[in-house]
């Protein structure tokens, strides 16, 4: 494996999602295949809230990714951007 602290990273991230005192939760699975697999929910139905909790966990994996990837937040952002465009979500 080429990052050896990601088996430990993926379990903590799986045990903090069984917290029950979460507002919001994104996963986003890439597999090795390249297969894709998205898991976002809220607990609310207002528009305002959801803008707000997407907001926040867009801009903790943009900072994440540029700071681990050696690239600007713009760099990142661009990039996702295209990607976004791209994907075709069922």
């Amino acid at each position: 494996m080429a990052n050896p602290r990601f088996e430990e990273i993926r379990t903590e991230a799986a045990e903090a999602m069984t917290d029950g005192d979460l507002r919001s939760v994104y996963a986003g699975l890439v597999h090795e295949d390249g297969r894709h697999e998205y898991y976002f929910g809220n607990d609310t139905e207002a528009a305002e809230e959801l803008r707000e909790a997407a907001a926040v966990q867009l801009g903790m994996l943009v900072r994440v990714l540029a700071d681990r990837s050696d690239s600007s937040v713009e760099e990142i952002t661009d990039l996702a951007a295209a990607r976004a465009e791209e994907m075709q979500l069922r």
